[in-house]
């Protein structure tokens, strides 16, 4: 069965209101976080296939590999893995935090970009140990010795896909329950990406950070979707900006892809949003609070306009400040978001700020 076929059942347009118990039976209301419910769906959808792509597969002679590059033995069988998430060479990222992805092969090649744990990418070719790789903005080389190929990168994959809501409007309301009448908590800007946790009718139930809360199915697009490299061009700062600040930033992201643990302060083993930011200022000799309510108390207030890489954004639910994340240039903020996401890499906006406080001058 085809990928498309497959992601426009799950797609939510105008009708999905009539199609209600076909959503449901499918399974999306058990489809939480990084689980495979969907993708087992999938799964089962094309077995009765596979017999005779196998036995097509066998008739076909191998095309032999193109001079001076190894044969790709390592990857997936082409009726596994076509259009998979739309991978067809698929690679998972087989780290712990994060692996680099350089611009030639080799320890020596410079660093263009980063992949996080279990991040995916389509491998264009193998020599010498390293896979030439793209994924997401990122083209580049990584050592073979951290991924994940063949049954064993698809068998990854199903753990760590996800259904991601893509925002078609150009601003959303995010809201308490799934009613027009409940509270709006924050707006998200159109091409926002939220984690699905459920489709309840015409509502989707989402992740925000470490909670749930609602947007309507009308406004966004859904689909699986696998984590995909960081550009390097994406962690730039601004100018004008301290030693001490940058080496901050520098460091906050070093934890990329580290775990979030309700109530923790360690930056390796699991921390909550305060926990993380508490810790990393610490390095640097700031004592912070524990809690986000209190950090935000601490520093000085400065406009969206303003705003520096080390500066702390806080977000509030019904204007109770309840998440904190360090910004880290460029428009995006590093933080320990949710138990399914771990330490990561946001848009500022990915919902909106509620106050920006500036610790380090």
């Amino acid at each position: 069965m085809k990928l498309t076929a497959y992601m426009c059942a799950l797609s939510l347009t105008a009708g999905i209101l009539g199609c209600e118990l076909a959503v449901e039976a499918a399974g999306w209301n058990a489809f939480r976080g990084k689980t495979a419910g969907a993708a087992k769906i999938l799964e089962s959808e094309s077995l009765s296939e596979e017999g005779e792509a196998k036995e097509a597969q066998k008739a076909q002679t191998k095309e032999a590999p193109a001079a001076g590059e190894e044969p790709i033995g390592e990857l997936p069988e082409a009726e596994e893995t076509e259009q998979l998430w739309g991978y067809t060479n698929l690679g998972i990222a087989n780290v712990d935090n994060h692996l680099n992805v350089r611009e030639a092969p080799g320890e020596d090649g410079k660093l263009i970009g980063k992949m996080t744990k279990d991040a995916a990418c389509e491998i264009l070719s193998v020599e010498n140990n390293w896979a030439h790789i793209r994924s997401g903005k990122v083209e580049g080389y990584v050592s073979m010795d951290y991924l994940f190929t063949g049954k064993e990168a698809r068998s990854r994959a199903k753990e760590a896909v996800t259904a991601i809501a893509t925002v078609t409007t150009q601003t959303l309301k995010v809201r308490e329950e799934p009613n027009t009448q409940s509270t709006v908590l924050t707006l998200v800007p159109i091409e926002e990406k939220l984690e699905v946790e459920a489709v309840e009718g015409g509502w989707v139930k989402i992740y925000l950070d470490d909670e749930t809360a609602y947007v309507s199915a009308d406004y966004v697009d859904i689909k699986e979707q696998l984590e995909t490299a960081v550009t390097m061009t994406e962690l730039l700062y601004g100018v004008g900006v301290s030693d001490v600040k940058v080496d901050l930033c520098q460091y906050a992201k070093k934890f990329i892809g580290n775990p979030y643990v309700w109530g923790g302060t360690s930056l390796t083993k699991g921390a909550d949003c305060s926990g993380f930011v508490l810790s990393v200022f610490k390095k640097y000799g700031v004592s912070l609070p524990r809690t986000s309510r209190e950090q935000a108390k601490r520093g000085t207030k400065v406009q969206a306009s303003a705003i520096q890489p080390g500066d702390l954004v806080f977000y509030a639910k019904n204007k109770t400040i309840n998440h904190v994340a360090i910004y880290v240039g460029n428009g995006q903020v590093v933080h320990a978001s949710s138990p399914r996401t771990g330490i990561r890499i946001s848009n500022m906006y990915y919902r909106t700020p509620y106050t920006i406080r500036r610790i380090i001058p």
